[in-house]
Order: structure tokens, then C-alpha cells, then sequence
């Protein structure tokens, strides 16, 4: 089973998943700090209306810069944009 993925481009963490079996166990925290501390990631978009994920990379040092009234595809899902300043 894997317990989660990660996927970044161009410095941008542009999926973040892990098996909700996983999840509260430390999984997110240590792709993410993969991301930034090895890979260089700073920048994610989340939806807003997922206050969870907000609060979760908030913890791990990341501010909201931006806001999107769609996503990416045009969809009316709200994007908050955010960067690493760390902790």
C-alpha cells in the first residue's frame, strides 16, 4: 500500500495525497518537509474551502500570499496561494 505521493514542478508543490488510513500519523509532514528542505519546493495552491489542508500547511511554515476565485481549470473553487517562510 502506499501511504502517500507527492508531486512538485518548477519549485511548486502541485499534489500532495496521502491514504486516509495514513493520515495524522506524520505521512504529510515528512513529504512536505522532503519537499521544501530537498527539493526546493515554496509555492502550493490549496482550496480555500479545505480549511483542514490550510491549517496543515500552515503548521509546517507556509503563508497565504493570494487568493483565485477559480482553479486552475476555470472550476469556481476558491485558491489560496501560498509560500514557505519557514517556522
Amino acid at each position: 500500500m502506499v501511504a502517500g505521493y507527492l508531486s512538485i514542478a518548477q519549485g511548486k508543490v502541485e499534489m500532495l495525497f496521502v491514504h486516509p488510513d495514513w493520515r495524522g500519523q506524520g505521512v504529510g509532514g515528512r513529504l512536505l518537509r522532503h519537499a521544501v528542505e530537498t527539493m526546493g519546493a515554496t509555492h502550493l495552491d490549496v482550496n480555500e474551502q479545505n480549511p483542514q489542508a490550510v491549517g496543515f500547511y500552515r503548521h509546517l511554515g507556509f503563508e497565504v500570499i493570494g487568493r483565485s476565485e477559480r482553479d486552475g481549470m476555470g472550476k469556481p473553487y476558491p485558491l489560496l496561494h501560498m509560500q514557505y517562510r519557514g517556522h
